[in-house]
């Protein structure tokens, strides 16, 4: 399970969530790029920022629901910490 941290072209919004293939919901928040209904759509939160590999779905909950606590603040420097450039993650060529 991956714990995940999306933004919008101006990072201005963060969105945190949680899956078992992140590649599919990348692809899947892309493809709702415009949709009011959705918080991902509506603020165009699709680039990839920051994600992490938990060992099962009641861990990578914990750990979204601990993010999402968090000041934006110590979010951004969570980021900073894993991508310091805060460039869009692209999964096929990320070395991490």
């Amino acid at each position: 399970m991956y714990v995940y941290i999306l933004t919008n072209p101006t990072k201005t919004v963060l969105y945190i969530g949680t899956t078992n293939d992140l590649a599919r919901r990348l692809n899947e928040h892309s493809n709702g790029r415009g949709d009011a209904g959705k918080f991902t759509g509506r603020y165009q939160a699709d680039l990839l920022m920051y994600f992490e590999l938990c060992p099962d779905a009641a861990q990578a909950i914990a750990r979204e629901k601990q993010l999402k606590g968090w000041t934006r603040q110590k979010k951004d420097a969570l980021i900073t910490a894993f991508n310091p450039s805060w460039e869009t993650i692209d999964l096929e060529t990320w070395t991490g």
